[in-house]
């Protein structure tokens, strides 16, 4: 549910980086992906490692009616509790 919910997070990021520099295509999205905290608490109990291919599966399905339905998603794994775009190519 968690990888939902931040596919989602990053579909909307992206659209509005495309939508701010009026972009119509996006050919790749590069994320750096931490583990991402669930209850935004600040317990460390409440953290979990995102899976990157129930998050590809999620990003699939909401990207699909968008600009970025042929748009590949690249994630590096990195330390940290966050999530970043590094590059978007077009």
């Amino acid at each position: 549910m968690h990888d939902f919910l931040l596919a989602k997070e990053i579909v909307d990021e992206v659209l509005a980086i495309a939508a701010e520099k009026k972009l119509t295509a996006i050919k790749s999205v590069d994320v750096e992906i931490g583990t991402i905290a669930l209850a935004h608490d600040g317990f460390d109990e409440h953290t979990e490692d995102i899976d990157v291919e129930n998050l590809q599966f999620g990003l699939e399905n909401i990207a699909k009616n968008t600009i970025l339905k042929n748009t590949e998603f690249k994630f590096k794994k990195v330390s940290g509790d966050n999530w970043k775009i590094t590059n978007i190519e077009i």
